[in-house]
């Protein structure tokens, strides 16, 4: 197996501190030249796992302040983060590995809200070699032209959009649906098996970047969020 990017691991080790609750909203995350020396690399290395998670809403940069984590809003922070499905799989201690299963590129609809061109694919991710996640997802061809040339068979869409296309906003639909034969077959389940789907909409400065459906067997999901009492 490729041994993991420095970088991807330096943002999950960040991440589950944060996720575990040991570093709080508010904390000042230690500096890049900290990490530097603490992991032994450039200091890029952890100035491009910084700018992930910042692009993710985990962390705010801030002049001379540094590197805090952030506040989550008054909605549940799992419902608005945007996961990166391996440090997902990779948090839970499986391996993971994915398959894709499609890819065409296509004039974009008009009520896709995505410019004239997508790249349309279909992903299988998995856990251990199980299936883990079914996705359906379209890139934008006017806001991330590279897609084009990406190579999705050695990096999964979502994690190339992550250090590609930072997102400035995102709109996420969570609900319970049945399994349709694609699906079903696809993450190895019955006809009509319950499963959980986010349907997500991310835009960069007001441009549609990418729209995706991702539907997880519901017994193998949750969505969990820490949450403070806010003020006022």
């Amino acid at each position: 197996m490729d041994q993991e990017p420095l970088h991807r691991r330096i943002a999950g080790d960040i991440e589950r501190r944060i996720a575990s609750g040991e570093w709080r909203p508010g904390f000042r995350i230690p500096t890049e030249a900290e990490l530097t020396a603490e992991y032994g690399c450039a200091r890029m290395t952890v100035s491009r796992a910084m700018s992930d998670l910042s692009a993710r809403g985990l962390v705010v940069r801030r002049r001379r302040a540094g590197t805090v984590v952030a506040h989550p809003p008054v909605h549940s922070s799992a419902l608005v983060a945007i996961p990166d499905i391996q440090s997902e799989v990779e948090g839970r201690g499986l391996a993971y590995t994915h398959r894709l299963l499609g890819r065409i590129v296509r004039p974009a609809l008009p009520d896709e809200g995505l410019g004239e061109r997508v790249i349309e694919l279909e992903t299988l991710h998995l856990a251990d070699d199980l299936p883990f996640v079914f996705e359906r997802r379209l890139i934008s061809l006017d806001a991330a032209p590279e897609a084009e040339a990406a190579d999705f068979t050695a990096q999964p869409p979502g994690g190339w959009l992550l250090a590609h296309m930072p997102w400035t906003e995102a709109e996420h639909r969570i609900s319970a649906v049945g399994a349709d034969r694609e699906t079903a077959a696809g993450l190895g389940l019955a006809d009509g098996a319950p499963c959980l789907r986010l349907e997500r909409r991310t835009w960069r400065d007001g441009q549609g970047v990418t729209w995706a459906s991702q539907i997880f067997p519901g017994a193998a999901y949750d969505l969990v969020a820490r949450f403070s009492p806010t003020k006022g």
